[in-house]
């Protein structure tokens, strides 16, 4: 039996990239990694990881995070986001879907500090990748994923 693809959910940073999946069932997200990216304008590198990942997860659908405004509009940092989609797609050949991030980082924060991490530097190292859990949890209940 062929295993299913998975979703791949990002919380794309100019410094991080926050990395989740879906199980093949979509019934739960994982944390995986946080991608260290050394230039906010250079992607080579943070597209290879990302390559390499969707290759080992059988990746067939990727979320990434939006960062609207609390108004809910779109400004710079989503122009910054759809651009990089748009690369991911052209360079990966797998479909890029947007979910509305605000918040997560905030609720990442305090999911982080309810599971009894209070060092700061644990908690910067672990919230991107606890905001792309979210970001693909809530991608996958608003799409009916799980």
């Amino acid at each position: 039996m062929t295993e299913q693809g998975r979703i791949l959910g990002l919380d794309y940073g100019s410094k991080t990239v926050g990395v989740a999946v879906s199980d093949p069932l979509f019934i739960t997200a994982q944390g995986i990694t946080v991608i260290t990216r050394k230039h906010p304008t250079k992607y080579r590198q943070t597209i290879a990881a990302i390559r390499e990942i969707c290759e080992e997860y059988h990746i067939t659908r990727i979320v990434l995070g939006l960062p609207l405004g609390l108004d809910g509009i779109e400004g710079g940092r989503c122009t910054a986001t759809r651009e990089f989609g748009s690369l991911l797609e052209e360079k990966l050949s797998i479909p890029v879907d947007y979910q509305d991030e605000r918040f997560t980082t905030i609720e990442a924060e305090s999911v982080i500090k309810a599971g009894g991490k209070k060092d700061p530097h644990d908690i910067k190292s672990t919230v991107d990748q606890a905001a792309a859990v979210l970001i693909l949890e809530t991608y996958m209940l608003r799409h009916g994923k799980n």
